[in-house]
């Protein structure tokens, strides 16, 4: 769907239902942020958890 074809059955809606859109979306983008985030948190611990898994007491409880 085009951006212009959307903002016109948004721009039909009253008021109180386009304030609802304009919720909706700012959800969507907020989640989306916080997924961004969770993927860079996870990214930046990796080398922190390396220090820790590998190491050869570990390797040996892997190997079990």
């Amino acid at each position: 769907m085009h951006a212009a074809a959307l903002m016109e059955k948004i721009q039909m809606l009253p008021p109180e239902q386009q304030a609802e859109v304009e919720d909706f979306v700012d959800f969507i983008r907020l989640r989306e942020r916080q997924r961004v985030l969770t993927r860079a948190a996870a990214a930046a611990s990796n080398p922190a958890f390396a220090e820790v898994w590998d190491n050869p007491d570990d390797a040996a409880y892997d190997a079990v």
